[in-house]
């Protein structure tokens, strides 16, 4: 599969998984897809890579792919064994937004890590931009007010409440380096 179809094979995917049966969760991830193409021009030649990764980064949370309970790793396995999916593509739907953190909440690091080796560091800070810019519903939103509302649903004394405070210094620095990314590629002249 080349990189330029990465993108068109991965949207019928993502929605034959989740409009259906988890229509919110299918209007986030198309929602972190479209913050995938704001930032495009920061990411070059994986510009497709990232909006592939961001439409299919929550298909884990799919009744038919849930298998753990920890999405990143229900979703990664899938993309690997199922859909023979683009290596790096799998590496960044397995890590995702501080996933690491999740996994050692959950006791799965080992398994997480041993299973899939993290992608570069930029392309998982583009990813946790893009999804923490993008409410449930798929609109735009801030990082803060995102972390907000996740420890605000799950509750503050939940596994995913109490990994989302403890992962919150490292989204927001995640964020801020995408931010900083984008304000430098304006500075630039053409």
């Amino acid at each position: 599969m080349s990189s330029t179809t990465l993108t068109d094979w991965a949207y019928p995917l993502a929605e034959s998984l989740l409009s259906e049966t988890l229509p919110r969760r299918w209007a986030h991830s198309q929602g972190v897809a479209e913050r995938a193409r704001t930032i495009a021009s920061i990411l070059g030649s994986d510009a497709d890579l990232m909006e592939a990764a961001a439409v299919l980064h929550d298909i884990g949370y799919s009744p038919d792919l849930a298998k753990t309970g920890f999405h990143p790793l229900d979703g990664a396995r899938y993309l690997r064994d199922v859909a023979h999916a683009d290596e790096r593509l799998v590496r960044l739907v397995a890590h995702h937004s501080c996933a690491w953190m999740e996994a050692e909440a959950r006791g799965m690091r080992d398994e997480l890590e041993s299973e899939f080796p993290r992608e570069r560091p930029h392309l998982a800070d583009a990813l946790c931009y893009c999804d923490m810019n993008t409410t449930p519903d798929g609109t735009p939103t801030n990082p803060v007010d995102r972390v907000n509302e996740i420890a605000g649903r799950y509750g503050p004394d939940s596994l995913i409440g109490t990994f989302i405070r403890r992962a919150e210094p490292e989204i927001l620095a995640s964020t801020a380096r995408v931010v900083e990314k984008l304000s430098a590629a304006k500075r630039q002249p053409m």
